[in-house]
């Protein structure tokens, strides 16, 4: 039982730091690029890849590299290997005929091991349209949903969790009355101390299954925070028990009851983050008008969403949004996260009743209706996330916006984006 709970936590640690951090540098690196420096061009451009194999920072001569190049997340139109004479290889990767984007990824065999890196570049990206169906009645399923929410009695229980406070911030293990009596939303809150007016941010979770700590450190600089959890469980438990739920009960999670739109797993998550924002506007330290919400992957695809449902939102952060154009896969190109119709799951997913789900979930959706200030960050070559399931969301949300690109990172952000995105959400709520 003791290793067990050692592993536990060595395990919830790991999961923690590894969460948008960068990838560590290994010993050879596989650098791929493109011919044009924003790796963007126009449908019916060529693009050229270019791959440079690295031992210590110096060309590998005579590499042997193998490469694959397609859509992202299809299966490759080119498959080849070739010898990097001098450490570096061109390759003449074709082009789109439509908007979208190509991949390369190339493997290099040095001393022994398979070293791999990618580049993907975009085509016209900006005219990516979505693939999903938009309800007619999609306004009337949330304003009824959220009706009954409002309904439902908050009931909120605040556990002060002392080891965590500081000199300036209280913070309290946070429980909320979801969507029906015994149906729970947790969270860390963080209330400044000092007596006064406050606007507030709501921090959305990624997926998994895990505890959280909050946001201590924004709530120092005199910002309410509340970091939720999505699956109804305290989030201050032994890491164990999230270990044991992730990989029991809740493993598979965003596919539970697909096939009912009322009964869908994300209805009570969506309507969760709804009720997360009542309670952060009855505080009394609430200053009543700037109130922001924000997250990566699911909680990017959370953060769309909340601002698309609740009008009391004004700034939206997004990294990498999941959960956007999720039927991309049966128009021929990739689908967001979690790729329920990609060739694993097409076979079981597409029914009559869970096409018709997805449309009240689908993140791009919300973006339609999304009525307020949004930064949004995310890479080419995010392969959780493909960027043209992102961009069809983008690209419909009429509020105004700006996308910060980070063009070679996957699904993780370097530091200096991370302090992008808090230094805009913080210069936001306060006014600056």
């Amino acid at each position: 039982m003791k290793n067990r709970f050692l592993l536990s936590q060595l395990l919830f640690w790991i999961t923690i730091l590894a969460v948008h951090a960068q990838p560590a540098r290994r010993p050879v690196e596989v650098i791929v690029t493109t011919d044009r420096d924003d790796w963007t061009y126009k449908t019916g451009d060529k693009v050229q890849f270019t791959v440079t194999v690295l031992r210590n920072g110096s060309p590998v001569k005579n590499a042997s590299v193998r490469y694959e190049i397609g859509l992202e997340k299809l299966e490759p139109t080119i498959k080849e290997t070739k010898t990097a004479a001098n450490g570096t290889l061109t390759i003449d990767g074709g082009t789109l005929k439509t908007p979208g984007f190509l991949r390369c990824v190339a493997w290099a065999n040095v001393d022994g091991g398979e070293f791999r890196g990618l580049a993907t570049a975009g085509f016209d990206p900006l005219k990516i349209q979505p693939t999903v169906a938009n309800p007619e009645d999609f306004d009337a399923f949330w304003d009824n949903a959220k009706k009954e929410l409002a309904a439902v009695p908050m009931d909120a229980k605040m556990t002060l969790l002392p080891e965590k406070c500081t000199e300036k911030t209280n913070v309290y293990h946070l429980s909320l009355q979801n969507t029906r009596p015994g149906v729970r939303v947790y969270g860390i809150l963080s209330v400044p101390k000092k007596e006064g007016k406050y606007p507030a941010l709501l921090r959305v979770p990624g997926a998994g299954v895990r505890a959280y700590g909050g946001d201590v450190a924004t709530a120092d600089k005199e910002i309410i925070t509340l970091e939720i959890g999505i699956h109804g469980i305290p989030v201050t438990m032994d890491p164990s028990v999230y270990l044991d739920m992730g990989q029991g009960v809740l493993n598979g999670y965003p596919a539970y009851n697909l096939d009912d739109k009322d009964k869908f797993y994300y209805k009570r998550v969506y309507l969760g983050c709804v009720r997360a924002n009542d309670f952060l506007t009855s505080l009394p330290q609430y200053d009543g008008k700037n109130l922001a919400v924000t997250g990566g992957s699911q909680g990017g695809a959370l953060s769309i969403v909340t601002a698309g449902l609740d009008p009391r939102v004004k700034w939206l952060g997004a990294f990498y949004p999941a959960l956007s154009d999720v039927t991309g896969y049966l128009h021929g190109r990739a689908g967001g996260w979690p790729h329920y119709f990609d060739k694993n799951g097409v076979k079981t997913n597409n029914t009559k009743e869970k096409l018709n789900t997805v449309g009240y979930y689908d993140v791009v959706n919300f973006a339609r209706r999304v009525k307020v200030p949004g930064f949004y960050m995310w890479g080419f070559n995010d392969e959780t996330c493909p960027p043209t399931s992102m961009y069809s969301a983008y690209n419909v949300t009429t509020a105004p916006k700006e996308l910060k690109l980070y063009l070679d990172t996957g699904h993780w952000t370097y530091a200096e984006e991370r302090d992008l995105m808090n230094n805009w959400l913080v210069d936001k709520l306060k006014g600056k």
